[in-house]
């Protein structure tokens, strides 16, 4: 279903949600059907009147029915008609059939017209031209065309090609006692069930008619059930629609009747209900809840009444690369009785969640696989999508955002980091505890990472493109928040023989952003990341944000920053960047994000060398002075931005610094985002991870220049930091640091519950990263949590700092005289 983003509570520690009246009730029975229903294809409805005096319908119509999950071929059928008091010599006049009955769907046969009526038949799936009776008459359902030659109720019921029998008013001809007799405005319609007992006076009643055809269209151009639903059940239960695939059997078609407790209502945003049947199956893949889907209309039922549901059966897709939320649209309800006690939830942990996250299809859509629940973690959840499930004292992995969404796990025990979130650690290793909490009256708790939902919480199971499966908790059902107090992170202060370097993406940082958040960007620099010597800041916007006029220039956006610094009690920093080219570099349209180096001239210099053209557009490379040093032809500069590699994203920056006469080459980094990837918990498996194509491409550039380099001087001093935008395991930043021979990546040489500066969807992940030259081994590294685990942030990525004492690395001396390395 649509998820809405409502705004979250800033109150946390509170309770989740008040807590309502919990008395014990005893739940009303759904009424039963009078017989167990035929298989499949059924008579559901006959009309004569057709164009009569008085009549509305300007022709005669049969109506079928399928009461089955599966299509019903009606290739080579005919319906049939027989005179109420029919002679030896009357004959049944026949109408052929072509096509299919549609699962859980009805076939409309139109018969023939009248001089009367005002309102044409929805169209017809077949059309004959059998006058019939307006009050009395025998229809049959037949397999084959030839005309029937039975005249008697025993002779016809006994044929083997007769599928199914009505007789209607005196008709001599009939299963049990006759239908009820009709009328120029009346039909005779089999009950909302479908039921078939072989008495047609039990499985039938007058009414109004209401022909449907295959396609769900109504004689007044509507579609499926009229403005009052039925008051027993129909033919199918929730089971029947969910099915054992992730699409329904019955998807398109309209239903009647379903049964159900109201477990959960959601008042917000795409509103709706959902309804869960007290008597399952035994088929642990066929989930027995749904979601009813009212749109903008607030529901009008309320958790514990007994309902039956009539509507049409959907697949919701939040995106085109989403699974699917199988649902009821246009619905209408009838109450049977209220307080019902809710059928138990599912217990979500370690025992019944699989340790397997998903199927494969070879890159394929997974829909239509049959369901594994004891399997797949993502089966497991389909399998009781829309059925109460609960987690009890779940810890927080994924703080609560402002739309109201947070993630706990379900397995306390799996993967977990220092600080109380769960780690990713692999393609292969996806963290299958993992659930969404989206509460569905939009008062979801404000929580961190390593926080806690004591108690149990308890809702139905949802869908969401934002994460995956959820639990969508209502007022009564859902534990109490606790704050275990997570604290930022403050990194120790470097030595006077250290050189600090530190990389921090600010998330769009531009003058237009309030004094709030830029106050906290310079605390984060100053007092967490203790005033590093040089920072590379990723996202830096131009002076008039997203403005999209032209403007390039960050100078305002740099000026506001440093100044805060100053302000927090830091350094007065210089700054280093190359304009990107107007619209070039991707990110927010008009924003024109780049890299910066941020340095103290108090401890390090920048080395200013211009390059031979344009800066934007001229590739920075390595060259030697007349000493032998490896050296930049431009610095700042830009590596390669005329390849197709950088097509619309950031330029890698570099840089030449000297700190305590030693220098050290720094490299900038933001590289292609993930957007349009799919997601891992999408419908196709193994997701497309497009977007690894151009990282790949891109960690190829800037591998080269870094070879560049140490074959100028086989020491040099290089560290390359930023947002990578991919994992430490990930073939692109493999491809980066050469397998580990050209530049370590100091993420790995963390202990593993460490290895982190993002979280996504409740996995504590690497995005970011500071990598390092095989010369550079005397050093100190840490990533400095104070963001991403965290419901109100700064930015969305934590920053990381590096210590080198760059004297006792061997690599260039700034010194004079000849070095080689």
């Amino acid at each position: 279903m649509q998820i809405h983003r409502p705004s979250a509570s800033r109150a946390a520690g509170a309770a989740f949600v008040a807590a309502a009246a919990t008395a014990a009730v005893v739940v009303a029975p759904l009424p039963a059907a009078f017989a167990t229903p035929s298989a499949n294809a059924v008579i559901s409805q006959a009309y004569g009147g057709g164009g009569n005096s008085g009549a509305t319908l300007t022709h005669d119509f049969v109506e079928l029915a399928n009461r089955s999950t599966a299509a019903y071929s009606l290739d080579g059928y005919s319906v049939q008609y027989l005179p109420a008091s029919a002679s030896a010599g009357s004959p049944w006049q026949v109408t052929p059939l072509t096509g299919a009955l549609p699962a859980g769907g009805t076939y409309l046969v139109g018969e023939g017209a009248g001089a009367g009526g005002t309102t044409a038949l929805p169209a017809a799936d077949a059309t004959g031209s059998i006058a019939m009776s307006a009050t009395a008459g025998t229809v049959a359902l037949v397999k084959g065309t030839t005309a029937l030659t039975c005249k008697t109720a025993a002779d016809c019921t006994g044929d083997a090609d007769v599928v199914d029998l009505l007789g209607y008013g005196t008709a001599v001809v009939r299963e049990g006692g006759a239908a009820p007799a009709t009328s120029n405005t009346t039909s005779v319609s089999r009950a909302a069930s479908l039921a078939d007992t072989d008495d047609n006076a039990a499985d039938f009643t007058a009414g109004t008619p209401t022909p449907v055809n295959s396609a769900g269209d109504t004689a007044n151009g509507g579609s499926g059930p009229g403005p009052s639903g039925p008051t027993e059940p129909g033919a199918f239960r929730i089971h029947d629609i969910q099915g054992r695939t992730r699409l329904s059997p019955l998807k398109g078609r309209s239903v009647a009747g379903v049964p159900g407790i109201v477990t959960a209502v959601r008042t917000t945003g795409s509103k709706g209900y959902w309804i869960q049947d007290p008597a399952p199956d035994a088929d642990p893949a066929t989930s027995e809840g749904l979601f009813v889907y009212t749109g903008s209309a607030a529901p009008t039922v309320s958790v514990g009444d007994s309902v039956l549901v009539s509507g049409k059966v959907t697949e919701y897709y939040p995106s085109s690369a989403a699974q699917s939320v199988t649902e009821l649209g246009s619905p209408v309800s009838t109450t049977l009785s209220t307080g019902n006690a809710l059928p138990a939830p599912v217990a979500l942990d370690a025992a019944t969640i699989p340790a397997a996250y998903t199927p494969t299809a070879g890159g394929g859509s997974i829909d239509g696989l049959t369901l594994q629940p004891t399997v797949y973690s993502q089966d497991f959840y389909e399998s009781i999508e829309g059925m109460r499930a609960s987690v009890t004292d779940a810890r927080v992995v994924g703080a609560t955002n402002s739309y109201g969404e947070m993630f706990v796990t379900a397995k306390p025990h799996e993967n977990p980091t220092r600080r109380g979130g769960t780690l990713y650690g692999g393609y292969d290793q996806q963290n299958t505890g993992r659930i969404e909490i989206v509460s569905a009256d939009g008062t979801t708790p404000v929580l961190d990472v390593g926080d806690e939902l004591a108690g149990t919480t308890t809702g139905p199971v949802d869908y969401s493109d934002f994460g995956g499966y959820l639990l969508a908790p209502s007022s009564a059902t859902t534990g109490t928040a606790v704050d275990k107090g997570l604290k930022q992170e403050v990194t120790r202060k470097q030595s006077r023989d250290e050189l600090a370097l530190a990389t921090y993406n600010v998330e769009n940082l531009d003058p237009t952003d309030g004094d709030d958040k830029f106050a906290r960007l310079a605390k984060g620099v100053v007092k967490n990341l203790s005033s590093p010597d040089i920072v590379t800041l990723e996202e830096i916007q131009d002076d008039n944000g997203a403005t999209d006029d032209g403007t390039v220039s960050a100078e305002a956006t740099l000026k506001k920053f440093t100044t805060a610094i100053v302000a927090a009690g830091g350094p007065r920093y210089s700054w280093r960047y190359v304009n990107p080219v107007d619209d070039k570099d991707g990110g927010e349209p008009g924003g024109n994000i780049r890299q910066v180096f941020l340095f103290n001239a108090k401890r390090v210099s920048f080395v200013d060398r211009a390059a031979a053209g344009d800066p934007s557009t001229t590739a920075v490379s390595v060259v030697e002075d007349r000493k032998g040093q490896a050296h930049l032809s431009a610095s700042p500069g830009r590596i390669d931005p005329a390849s197709a590699a950088w097509t619309d994203s950031r330029k890698p920056l570099v840089g030449e610094f000297v700190f305590q006469g030693q220098t050290v080459f720094v490299i900038a980094n933001h590289f292609i985002s993930k957007g349009g990837d799919d997601p891992v918990h999408g419908r196709y498996q193994e997701p497309t991870r497009s977007s690894e194509t151009q990282r790949g491409l891109q960690a190829e550039e800037e591998n080269a220049f870094v070879k560049s380099l140490l074959a100028a001087d086989p020491r040099a001093r290089i560290v390359a930091a930023g947002d990578l935008n991919d994992f430490e395991f990930s073939d692109a930043v493999k491809t980066l640091t050469g397998n580990g021979h050209d530049l370590t990546d100091l993420i790995d040489t963390l202990p593993r519950s460490e290895r982190y500066s993002y979280v996504y969807d409740g996995n504590s992940q690497t995005l970011d990263h500071i990598l390092t030259s095989p010369s550079l081994t005397r050093l100190d590294y840490d990533v400095v949590h104070i963001n991403a685990e965290f419901a109100d942030q700064a930015s969305d990525h934590d920053p990381q700092v590096v210590r080198i004492d760059v004297k006792h690395c061997g690599g260039t001396s700034h010194r004079p005289g000849p070095h080689r390395g």
